[in-house]
């Protein structure tokens, strides 16, 4: 009986031995201190087109580069709200009642439709051309409040003058936007301040979606000498369809953006949107490393560059001249 019961005694503490280095251990599932695991970070885009997707992707690398690597110490959800208000709506209630720690919102209406569902979630905005008119922020070196991010802001002026540069007879410029867009109706009107001091007419051609872009440009194209379009998320992601209806006309296209310029517009003078993705990655490193978002002062890119389509200058018998060639930082051809 004696032998019996020394051997229960011995095997039960065995078994707590065991029980006790097992719990000392740390789990695969445990976190073990480092609390950028938890992160989630929500990103909302309006529509799919080139610079957008660039900036969410150098934004993404940043992120990742700095040791935020989605699936590892941070979670990233990417929704695209396909150009639909209702969606965008949609997705920001959801980051929202998911309590993610940041919110990404690139264009402004993703950013107009975040602020409106939260005052606590920090909100980064990218691609906003006009933070202070679409109403984001009250003041871009102290914003403020949970929001902050960078801006997209172009220079009509200083695009048409490279317009006059390629194309010096033009007197009579269609704008082709979606008036509503605070960020396009901005640099449309700065583009008719500059028309009216220089002598030149403007006429506009709105749009709300891009259902309507084809008879938008197909009414402008025999009114007007050149088409100019904004960082306009409506026209952008339609430009083959706008550049196709230009060219047959005969039509130069002044855009806003280098990707603008790469899916067939002739010429911008604009900014660079991988820099711009990765200046928003820096500024979310800020956040998630506990800097309050409205303490960041908004970025606005200050480095412009010349982008030129060769082949639509071709395709509309435009010889570019050889200074502004050398100029330009990236000339396409496609």
């Amino acid at each position: 009986m004696k032998k019996q019961l020394a051997a229960v005694i011995s095997a039960f503490m065995t078994l707590a031995l065991v029980f006790s280095l097992t719990a000392c251990a740390p789990s695969k599932t445990e976190n073990t201190g480092n609390t950028d695991a938890k992160k989630k970070i929500g990103i909302v885009q309006i529509v799919e087109h080139p610079s957008l997707n660039t900036i969410r992707e150098s934004l993404i690398a940043e992120l990742q580069a700095q040791g935020y690597k989605d699936g590892e110490t941070i979670t990233i959800d990417y929704q695209n709200a396909q150009g639909d208000q209702t969606n965008l709506k949609t997705i920001a209630q959801k980051f929202v009642s998911n309590k993610y720690d940041l919110i990404v919102a690139i264009a402004t209406p993703s950013a107009q439709a975040v602020v409106s569902e939260t005052k606590d979630i920090p909100i980064l905005f990218s691609a906003c051309t006009d933070p202070l008119g679409s109403g984001l922020v009250t003041d871009m070196e102290k914003p403020g409040g949970n929001v902050t991010g960078t801006s997209d802001a172009v220079s009509a002026e200083k695009i048409m003058e490279l317009g006059k540069r390629i194309t010096p007879d033009i007197k009579t410029i269609g704008a082709l936007y979606n008036s509503s867009e605070t960020n396009s109706v901005s640099v449309i009107n700065e583009l008719k301040a500059y028309a009216q001091k220089n002598n030149m007419t403007v006429v506009d051609a709105t749009v709300t979606n891009s259902s309507e872009v084809q008879q938008a440009v197909t009414s402008l194209v025999d009114k007007v000498d050149a088409l100019f379009s904004p960082i306009d998320n409506t026209v952008a992601s339609a430009m083959p369809l706008v550049t196709q209806i230009a060219n047959r006309a005969k039509k130069p296209i002044y855009v806003g953006a280098d990707s603008m310029v790469k899916d067939g517009g002739l010429a911008t003078y604009g900014i660079n949107y991988q820099v711009l993705g990765k200046e928003t990655g820096i500024m979310a490193v800020e956040i998630l490393k506990g800097k309050k978002a409205g303490d960041i002062p908004v970025k606005t890119m200050k480095d412009m560059d010349i982008y030129l389509n060769k082949t639509t200058a071709k395709a509309i018998g435009i010889n570019l001249s050889d200074d502004v060639l050398k100029e330009a930082a990236q000339v396409f051809e496609n």
